[in-house]
C-alpha cells in the first residue's frame, strides 16, 4: 500500500509487484439478460397479437405491454453493457438481431392483419436489414457510430409501431398516421446518410490500404 515501508510490508524485503489479473466477463450479466429477455418476447408478442383475431382490444393491450418491455431493455442493455464493461462476443451478436427481431414482428403483424400497409414494413425492414449488411461490409475499414438521427429514428419507430399496435380511434388514430410517417421519413432519411459514411470510411480504408502497400 502506498505510504507503507517495505521493512513492515515484507520484513525488509521488496514487495513483489501485484498481478492484475484480465477481467473476464461473464455472459450471464444483466446486459446479456435484458438482450435474451427481449428475444423470448418476440413469440410470446407474436401470440398476443394474433390472439383472438388479433384485434381484440385487450389482447392488443397485452402486446403493447410486451412491445413496450422490448423496447425499454433495447435502451438499456447496450448501455449497461458499455458503462460497465459487461460487452460480450455473444451481446455483440444477441442484441442486433433482438432489436430487428422485435420490431420486424411488430411490423409483419400489423401488416397481416391489415393495420398497416406493407409498403411501410417493406421501407422499414429493407432499410434495418440493409444498414445492418453494410455496417458488416465496411467494418474492416472502420465502425460507424449510432447518430443522433438514428436514435430519433430508433424512438419515433418504436412509439409509431406501438400506437399501432394500441386499438386507437379518432384523432388519436389520426396522430398515429404522422408519427409514423415522421418515423418513415427518418428511416429513410438516415439511411441515406449512413449510405454517404460508408462509401467515405470505404475510400479512406483503400486509400489507406493502397498508401501502406506503397
Amino acid at each position: 500500500m502506498t505510504g507503507v515501508p517495505a521493512s513492515a510490508a515484507g520484513g525488509g524485503s521488496m514487495a513483489k509487484p501485484k498481478r492484475t489479473a484480465a477481467r473476464q466477463v461473464s455472459l450471464w450479466n444483466i446486459a446479456n439478460i435484458l438482450t435474451m429477455v427481449r428475444l423470448v418476447l418476440v413469440p410470446g408478442f407474436v401470440a398476443l397479437m394474433l390472439a383472438n383475431g388479433g384485434h381484440d382490444p385487450a389482447w392488443r393491450s397485452f402486446a403493447w405491454a410486451a412491445f413496450t418491455i422490448a423496447m425499454i431493455t433495447d435502451l438499456f442493455d447496450g448501455e449497461l453493457a458499455r458503462r460497465y464493461n459487461l460487452v460480450t462476443d455473444f451481446g455483440k451478436i444477441a442484441d442486433p438481431i433482438a432489436d430487428k427481431a422485435i420490431m420486424g414482428a411488430a411490423l409483419v403483424c400489423l401488416s397481416a392483419l391489415g393495420d398497416l400497409s406493407w409498403w411501410v414494413t417493406g421501407v422499414i425492414l429493407t432499410r434495418e436489414l440493409g444498414i445492418t449488411l453494410m455496417r458488416f461490409w465496411v467494418i474492416k475499414h472502420g465502425v460507424i457510430p449510432a447518430s443522433r438521427g438514428g436514435k430519433l429514428k430508433t424512438l419515433a419507430q418504436g412509439v409509431a409501431v406501438g400506437m399501432y399496435i394500441l386499438v386507437l380511434t379518432g384523432p388519436l388514430a389520426t396522430l398515429r398516421w404522422w408519427v409514423m410517417a415522421v418515423a418513415v421519413l427518418l428511416t429513410v432519411g438516415t439511411a441515406l446518410d449512413y449510405i454517404r459514411q460508408a462509401v467515405v470510411l470505404r475510400r479512406s480504408g483503400l486509400a489507406a490500404e493502397r498508401a501502406h502497400g506503397q
